[in-house]
This record gives C-alpha cells, sequence and structure tokens, in this order.
C-alpha cells in the first residue's frame, strides 16, 4: 500500500513515540470494531488522523517544515487508516458453516 507524504509523515511518528503509538492503537481498534462497521470506522479514522496532523504541525519540526514547504491543505489519510486498521485490528473469524445431521 502507497502512502501519500502526509500519511507518511504520521506513520514514522508513530513509529519512533511508543505513546503516541500506543493512544492510536487503541483508538484504531474502537473506531474499527464501532457497531456501525468496520468502512464508517476507517473514515471516522481518516478524519481523526488529519486532525492529528494538523495538531501536529504547529510543535513537531517535521512537520511545520512540510508545513511551510507544502501548505496545509485537507490530505486524505484513508490509505494510512485502512493500512493501521490492518495491521492492528484481527479480522473477524467466520465460522465454518454448520454440517446438517441427517
Amino acid at each position: 500500500m502507497s502512502l501519500n507524504p502526509c500519511e507518511q509523515r504520521v506513520f514514522d511518528y508513530l513509529e519512533l513515540k511508543p505513546e503516541e503509538r500506543k493512544y492510536w492503537h487503541e483508538k484504531v481498534q474502537r473506531l474499527a470494531l464501532t457497531p456501525e462497521g468496520r468502512e464508517i470506522g476507517i473514515q471516522r479514522l481518516d478524519s481523526e488522523l488529519w486532525k492529528y496532523y494538523v495538531e501536529r504541525s504547529s510543535v513537531v519540526s517535521n512537520f511545520k517544515e512540510a508545513t511551510r514547504n507544502e501548505g496545509l491543505n485537507r490530505t486524505s489519510m484513508r490509505n494510512l487508516a485502512e493500512l493501521l486498521t490492518r495491521v492492528w485490528v484481527e479480522p473477524k473469524v467466520k465460522k465454518p458453516p454448520q454440517l446438517k445431521k441427517v
């Protein structure tokens, strides 16, 4: 899966910051398991990750620098949301169909 530069920046940041990664790991699991379904969770995660990117852009040096060079136009975080969901959320196991006894 290919990540855009903003997504890659967030991913790399989470890899370097265990506390941040733990927070997002829990959030991803919670959002992916919403009663509305995984797809709705990914859409919400996309939005939350963008808000996080904007917030980090005011305090983290490589985010600040990227914002100065690239601007802060809304960028999709969907690929990152899908990647984190795949990596951090266990897939639902489908029960095998039961055989009917004759």
